[in-house]
């Protein structure tokens, strides 16, 4: 009688799920804590175990935005930076595309680089773009580095050579000789060995810089859940949709940077539709990832911390990383994100957020500005009372008084007007990540279903999709902790590349594959094991690169990455192709792991400590209230159904989740459909 557990740290709230070897599930949402997010998780997990025998739990696979956090809040661990005699200082000059207010400044002061410039050090070697080594490493140089680093208490170091992907036989006699005197020594040639040395050696360096603090935080969670009895093993949640243990994490933090909204787009996968666009809307941020074919998009690179780049689309802003990630945009666009006025008096929301600390004014912790949660509390969208399965109890007083002082005076408008501006003006944010994934890219989204999810997603759902024309919105069951749900989806799994020329793809394949497999302590035969290859390919002459499934006629190979091509960049090219890097997905199937399957949408979640609601004692509304809808001009009082009592109703309407809220705006019906889902369509235009 085996038992799994889902959780999900979000920037203001932490997700749990607990799934029954029947596939019950059991939910809770508590407050984040920033100063330990450990405080939080073990809050949420004693709110689902209720009356379970903690020993029952097999499985506890997790998602964090400690990485991403480390990385944005500048609080990982001092790192030195060891390279090639003659490149030391590619890291300080770094790149930096002007975006924003920047374009506009002429006294700009670029960011600081991941290692600071008197950081960085040079070693006499070189190894060729084939492997031969042109200039023999000299150790005693090596030695000497190592002393300085350690004289100055610098704890991780960071090497990437040129060239130590085709080579890597001085990256590695370079961290013997400083893995004496240091304790963290990372290389390039273990982290991510591809071409582009500069996206190397940030990878690698991001790995050393946010290593130590997630190996330290996973030995804490580890302790802290065995305190509650659980000693299952702890997986983290990967920026590609797998799953990987906890040791594999702490050696490769950088892979966990969108971990949670990884973990968001398998649940959307997991609706069942082949055109999907992911809608997450959170406390913090929102999220959107299209699905063509029931996958999600995969990049290669994304980059962390920039201005402007929609969650790590635009090059230039903010850290380049080269690992795999779900292709996604996102925008400080939350329940929590602030609204203000800029000193034009123009109306802002976000990015920045109240968070969990001191939280949106509603919440009575303190918080005084208004927030996305105020307005949609004075909209009438949200019970003051059933907020996040009324654990965090809501003060429309409060909220009505930030938006009053902080909005409405100022601008000398109605408080449900500046509210409803709020409203909108996030819509519209949000709207504009999906136009990244979508319309930049010739994709019409009009043609997909929005699936949303996140505690916040649904209630500016409608609005977002009809921005695009799109007219049906799934909401699934246990959307308001979506991201939890979707972990326990995902499979354990771990990427390797290589980036080689004139070689063997059998060898290389089976190499990698072997190195994969020892990262999972499995071996490429054991029981659900499969091994999915793909290539990086250019036409000859070209600069970059796209991947494609692999094959092993050249022919095919090649009309694979035509047609890649095409589908990208809108045009047909003909011409020869080579191959620059081979990558292998090694992948044990989740039903092969600890723990039971979590069987989609067969039991309706339950609120912990609730009744598991499955049932339909009757339908009908279970109260009203008044609601703000422009096309009502102003409030109207609306029926609200909680999601077992929903029948097919047409807008405006509300349904209550215990941890999320669907609007349904006027022009669009919703009904309940299959497992629970409540399916929205547009009938107006």
């Amino acid at each position: 009688m085996s038992h799994s557990i889902g959780v999900d740290v979000g920037g203001t709230f932490t997700d749990a799920v607990l799934s029954g070897p029947d596939g019950e599930m059991t939910v809770a949402k508590c407050l984040s804590t920033h100063d330990d997010p450990a405080d939080g998780i073990v809050a949420a997990v004693t709110a689902v175990l209720g009356r379970t025998d903690p020993s029952a739990v097999t499985r506890v696979v997790h998602a964090t935005t400690l990485a991403t956090n480390a990385v944005l809040e500048r609080r990982g661990v001092r790192v030195a930076y060891v390279t090639t005699l003659g490149f030391r200082s590619a890291i300080p000059l770094g790149r930096y595309a002007r975006v924003e207010e920047d374009r506009y400044d002429l006294r700009f002061d670029p960011p600081a680089p991941p290692v600071a410039a008197e950081d960085c050090f040079e070693v006499p070697e070189r190894i060729g773009s084939r492997g031969q080594v042109l200039r023999p490493l000299d150790e005693a140089a090596v030695a000497r580095v190592g002393a300085e680093i350690a004289r100055r208490g610098v704890t991780a170091v960071a090497v990437c050579l040129l060239h130590s992907y085709a080579n890597p036989a001085h990256e590695r006699r370079v961290a013997e000789i400083l893995g004496a005197v240091v304790p963290t020594v990372v290389i390039s040639s273990e982290v991510w060995p591809e071409l582009r040395e500069y996206e190397r050696a940030t990878t690698t360096i991001m790995s050393a810089y946010v290593g130590p603090v997630m190996t330290g935080y996973l030995r804490r969670l580890s302790a802290r859940l065995a305190g509650l009895g659980i000693t299952a093993p702890v997986h983290v949640m990967d920026s590609g949709g797998g799953v990987m243990s906890a040791e594999l994490a702490a050696r490769r933090a950088v892979a966990t940077i969108e971990s949670g909204p990884a973990a968001g787009v398998l649940a959307a996968a997991a609706s069942g539709y082949p055109d999907v666009i992911s809608f997450d809307m959170g406390g913090t941020t929102a999220k959107t990832c299209v699905i063509r074919d029931g996958r999600p998009e995969i990049t290669h690179e994304f980059h962390v911390g920039g201005k402007g780049s929609f969650g790590g689309r635009r090059a230039g802003t903010g850290v380049p990383i080269k690992t795999p990630a779900v292709d996604l945009a996102e925008v400080g666009a939350g329940g929590g994100s602030v609204a203000w006025l800029d000193p034009a008096g123009a109306l802002r929301v976000g990015p920045r957020s109240a968070g969990s600390e001191p939280g949106p004014a509603c919440y009575g912790l303190g918080g005084g500005e208004p927030t996305v949660t105020d307005a949609n509390l004075v909209l009438g969208y949200l019970d003051p009372a059933s907020f996040a399965g009324g654990t965090v109890p809501l003060s429309p007083e409060l909220a009505g008084k930030a938006v009053d002082q902080h909005l409405a005076g100022p601008l000398g408008v109605s408080r449900a007007e500046a509210a409803h501006a709020v409203h909108e003006i996030a819509n519209a944010s949000m709207g504009s990540a999906v136009h990244v994934v979508t319309v930049q890219r010739g994709i019409n989204p009009a043609g997909s279903v929005m699936v949303a999810f996140g505690g916040a997603g649904p209630m500016h759902a409608a609005r977002v999709a009809a921005r695009f024309g799109i007219s049906t919105v799934h909401v699934p069951a246990r959307c308001g902790v979506g991201s939890a749900a979707g972990l326990l989806t995902g499979d354990l799994s771990t990427d390797r590349v290589l980036s080689a020329l004139d070689a063997d793809p059998a060898q290389v394949f089976a190499d990698l594959a072997a190195a994969a497999a020892l990262d999972l302590g499995l071996s490429p035969d054991s029981p659900g094991v499969s091994v999915t290859r793909s290539a990086d390919l250019r036409f000859v002459g070209q600069a970059h690169e796209l991947t494609v499934p692999w094959s092993d006629s050249p022919a095919e190979l090649a009309g694979r990455f035509s047609a890649r091509y095409r589908q990208v960049y809108g045009i047909a090219q003909e011409g020869p192709t080579e191959i620059v890097s081979y990558r292998v997905r090694l992948t044990q199937a989740a039903r092969h792991t600890s723990g039971p399957p979590v069987p989609a949408g067969r039991h309706a979640p339950r609120a912990a400590g609730g009744p598991a609601g499955a049932g339909r004692p009757g339908t009908g509304p279970v109260t009203s209230r008044p609601a703000y809808f422009p096309e009502t001009d102003g409030y109207v009082e609306v029926p609200v159904f909680t999601r077992a009592r929903l029948e097919e109703v047409s807008g405006p309407a509300i349904v209550e989740d215990a941890e999320s809220t669907i609007v349904i705006p006027p022009g669009w019906t919703a009904r309940l459909a299959e497992a629970m889902a409540v399916i929205l369509t547009r009938t107006g235009r």
